[in-house]
């Protein structure tokens, strides 16, 4: 079995409400400096079989048609290291 993280963030141009929220409520919770919170997406994939070069192609292939909108998402695959 082989597990990849696939990490989604909106584009550094794309506005980010829940990002700014966090941000406005860091303060008030007493948590000073933060600049700046943007907030994505985490999937943890597991496939049958070992690691590969073709698995981690698979799997940069569904987080670009399924796990993230390429129009206004960034992502990153990587193999999961228990």
């Amino acid at each position: 079995m082989a597990r990849y993280v696939v990490d989604v963030m909106p584009k550094p141009e794309i506005l980010d409400p829940q990002g700014k929220a966090v941000l406005g409520a860091l303060p008030r919770l007493g948590f000073d400096g933060v600049l700046d919170v943007r907030q994505g997406k985490r999937f943890e994939v597991e496939v049958d079989g070992d690691a590969s070069e073709e698995t981690l192609a698979e799997v940069r292939k569904m987080a670009e048609t399924l796990l993230s909108n390429p129009v206004i998402e960034d992502y990153s695959v990587s193999e999961h290291q228990p």
